[in-house]
């Protein structure tokens, strides 16, 4: 008969006999028991999603739900709109780690997959809002630099050439000072007006380096590039060095962050479409460098559609369609590039504008209450002006202005919440006061510790307007969170503030109209 290491316990929980089992390696079970205690604390500390949902007077969480989709979009559109000096002609090399450590499932499918999906939105978002800028990227594998695509202004080449990798599975370690090596000789022929920046997507714990990185680091330093590091895996100390030497101007936290999850991973990469700030030093050295920074010649060229084909000057293919440069005549596929016979920067007028709303950006819209959206001025504003879609009605228990909010039992149920309010956690009310307060207030009291208060959590959450509605301070028109989003990262103006635009000259025009006629009048 097998003889057995645990005693039977009548009545004990799984935890209990998990704590009385003994292991014949040598150990208790108390290990195994702070492991799956500091599991379940770690849960329970970062995945507490359920008390950010709360039970609306219908007994359905849809107005939990539409807030949390409004917040998320809201966040993405409030960000610093100070207006600063930037950089809107960028040339940014992109090193992507290609070596056996992206083969990783932290994040699905694949670390490699999920990162050439994300370059290439990235490579989409970056020319949409830099259109007159250059890409150039770079792959590391089998401690070698991997030139994947040369440094154009050609999103589809870039696009088309990640989709290739895919055909290719990672492999080797990964040489961090080849790859900076090679990005340095690429930016090194770029003109001094613009900026010169390198993202390094990096998902090893390790770099298989040929020589001295420092000596490489501190090249990238007296060529004024600036480093932008992501990390997969943790954070490495080679690359919060390259973060410290190449911006010594700015906090090592915006510019060496480690992905957490799939979005968090996603909003790290997109950051970076956004132009850098120029500081005060990098607009000195690039004044004395070049004295032409103040003024650049560029071209504006014409389309053409020749009845026979015709090779082009920039891949030497034959084409029908095209731009001529108005320099020398040289015909080439697509804007904005660089004429490759006579170097003249080549744009649309429409690039030119895109470029400039990052100098000055749209203000953040206002949220607006049920107060200030029923008041007489805004009370027959019902839809929004962009999209004339109608905003939600103000519900009858939505408070008309600042103070504690109204109750349908008077006194005696603001007093019984208080004393509720008061009772320690996990111990709900006795008595007859249960139900009633129970249908007071639906929310679970056993987590009412942990639970921020109602003024709390307005408070956290006064990006997301309760009436639906946004307010540009400007034009005082009121707008929805749809449009807000589509307003801040695609138009970047307020329609509104056109329209009025519009209408006052409109109305100028009428005004001279009408002193002429009346002119013609009183002549007669």
């Amino acid at each position: 008969m097998v003889s057995s290491d645990e005693e039977y316990a009548p009545g004990a929980s799984d935890d209990e006999v998990d704590a009385h089992r003994v292991s014949r390696r040598g150990g208790g079970g108390s290990h195994s028991q702070l492991r799956g205690y500091a599991k379940d604390h770690a849960f329970n500390e970062v995945r507490r999603t359920w008390e950010d949902v709360e039970e609306g007077e219908d007994g359905t969480i849809t107005g939990t739900i539409n807030s949390l989709l409004q917040k998320g979009k809201r966040k993405r559109t409030l960000k610093d709109t100070t207006p600063l000096q930037r950089g809107i002609i960028r040339h940014l090399i992109l090193i992507v780690d290609l070596s056996t450590a992206m083969t990783e499932k932290d994040l699905r499918p694949t670390r490699y997959l999920l990162t050439i999906r994300y370059c290439q939105d990235f490579v989409t978002e970056f020319f949409e809002q830099n259109p007159i800028s250059q890409i150039g990227i770079i792959g590391m594998r089998d401690g070698i630099a991997v030139r994947v695509s040369d440094m154009s202004g050609n999103p589809s080449d870039h696009i088309s050439n990640l989709q290739a990798l895919r055909a290719e599975d990672p492999k080797g370690q990964p040489s961090l000072q080849n790859a900076l090596d090679m990005a340095r000789a690429a930016l090194f022929q770029t003109p001094s007006h613009g900026t010169r920046e390198i993202l390094l997507l990096f998902g090893s714990l390790l770099s298989s380096d040929p020589g001295d990185i420092h000596t490489t680091i501190t090249s990238l330093v007296n060529s004024h590039i600036n480093t932008t590091v992501i990390g997969l895996s943790a954070q490495v100390a080679i690359c919060l060095t390259l973060v410290k030497r190449t911006n010594p101007q700015s906090n090592p936290q915006k510019h060496y962050n480690v992905a957490l999850d799939e979005v968090n991973y996603r909003e790290l990469i997109m950051r970076l479409a956004t132009p850098p700030e120029a500081h005060t030093q990098q607009a000195t050295q690039s004044a004395d460098d070049s004295n032409s920074s103040s003024l650049l010649m560029m071209g504006f060229p014409s389309r053409i559609t020749d009845p026979k084909p015709s090779l082009c000057a920039c891949h030497s293919r034959p084409t029908r369609g095209g731009y001529l440069c108005p320099r020398c005549y040289s015909k080439v596929c697509s804007l904005p590039t660089t004429c490759p016979a006579c170097s003249l920067t080549l744009i649309l007028s429409t690039h030119l504008a895109r470029s400039y709303h990052h100098l000055f950006p749209l203000q953040n819209w206002n949220t607006v209450s049920w107060s200030r959206a029923s008041s007489p001025p805004h009370r027959h504003k019902t839809s929004c002006l962009s999209c004339q879609n109608a905003f939600p009605t103000q519900p009858s228990t939505a408070s008309s202005g600042p103070g504690p909010e109204p109750t349908t039992n008077g006194k005696d149920t603001q007093h019984k919440k208080a004393i509720t309010s008061r009772l320690p956690s996990r111990v709900a009310p006795s008595g007859a006061q249960n139900a009633e307060s129970a249908s007071t207030e639906p929310s679970n009291v056993a987590f009412r510790d942990s639970k921020p208060t109602r003024a709390a959590r307005k408070k956290e959450d006064q990006t997301v307007s309760e009436s639906g509605r946004y307010e540009c301070s400007s034009c005082e028109q009121f707008f929805c969170v749809d449009c807000d989003v589509f307003c801040h990262e695609i138009v970047h103006n307020c329609p509104g503030c056109l329209s009025r635009e519009v209408g006052q000259a409109e109305e100028a025009g009428g005004d001279v109209a009408a002193g002429k006629q009346d002119a013609m009048v009183i002549d007669d």
